[in-house]
C-alpha cells in the first residue's frame, strides 16, 4: 500500500528522483544541509524507512549502503492517486469531482496522456 510521505521523506525522495542516480546517505545529507541542519543518523534512519516502505532499494558498499529510487516520481504519484481513488467509495463521483477541478493546463495534460495511452477498449 502506498502511503503519503512526511516532510523529510519528501525532501529525500525529491533529491533521489531529481538526480535519478544511486546516492549514499552522505550524498543526500550534503544536499539537504543546504536548506536545514540535519544529523547523519536522522537521514540514515529516514532512508532506511523509505527502503522498508519499498521506495528505495539499496546495496551495501563497504560499511554503508548506496540507495536508488525504485520508481519515478510520476509512478509514485500515480500509485498515490490510485490508492486515494480506491478509498473514495464512489470512483465515478470522485472522477467527476476531480475533472471539475482541472485547470486548463491539467486538462491539456490529461488529453495528451490519453493520446499516448488510450484506455482499454478504446480504439486509437
Amino acid at each position: 500500500m502506498v502511503r503519503g510521505l512526511g516532510e523529510l521523506e519528501s525532501a529525500i525522495m525529491d533529491r533521489m528522483w531529481a538526480t535519478n542516480a544511486p546516492a549514499s546517505v552522505r550524498d543526500v545529507l550534503e544536499h539537504l544541509r543546504k536548506d536545514r541542519a540535519l544529523a547523519y543518523t536522522t537521514v540514515m534512519t529516514v532512508m532506511d524507512k523509505l527502503h522498508t516502505k519499498g521506495l528505495l532499494k539499496r546495496k551495501p558498499v563497504g560499511r554503508a549502503y548506496i540507495y536508488e529510487a525504485v520508481s519515478s516520481k510520476e509512478a509514485y504519484t500515480a500509485d498515490v492517486m490510485r490508492v486515494s481513488l480506491a478509498k473514495s467509495g464512489n470512483r465515478a463521483a470522485t472522477f467527476v469531482h476531480f475533472l471539475e477541478r482541472l485547470t486548463p493546463e491539467e486538462a491539456s495534460a490529461l488529453e495528451a496522456a490519453l493520446q499516448v495511452y488510450p484506455p482499454s477498449g478504446r480504439s486509437s
